[in-house]
């Protein structure tokens, strides 16, 4: 079965980090570009970053540039989110998709995502 997991995820204190992982089954994510999304309670899905497969460029939102780093480990078939000085509106659950844009990620190919929560 192809399919992208994302874990990582957890409870964490303003200021504190978390690194996410998205590990690809049934496929090697060599070729593909990663991107990761969030979905924060009552707001629409957004992109966060994306890491290029052909030259490994990477992609911020103004939102989390300077504070989150992504990464790739072919090696291991996964696709990193290290996210330091986490913020309250950090809280989201968050996703990947072979994709840096939502608009290409088919409607049921998401997967269950991994929950974030920043609180004090």
């Amino acid at each position: 079965q192809v399919q992208l997991v994302e874990s990582g995820g957890g409870l964490v204190q303003p200021g504190g980090s978390l690194r996410l992982s998205c590990a690809a089954s049934g496929f090697t994510l060599d070729y593909d570009t990663i991107g990761w999304f969030r979905q924060a309670p009552g707001k629409e899905r957004e992109e966060v970053s994306c890491i290029s497969s052909s030259d490994g460029s990477t992609y911020y939102a103004d939102s989390v540039k300077g504070r989150f780093t992504i990464s790739r480990d072919n090696a291991k078939n996964t696709v990193f989110l290290q996210m330091n000085s986490l913020k309250f509106e950090d809280t989201a659950v968050y996703y990947c998709a072979a994709s840096c844009f939502m608009i290409f990620v088919p409607a049921g190919s998401w997967g269950r995502g991994t929950q974030v929560t920043v609180f004090s």
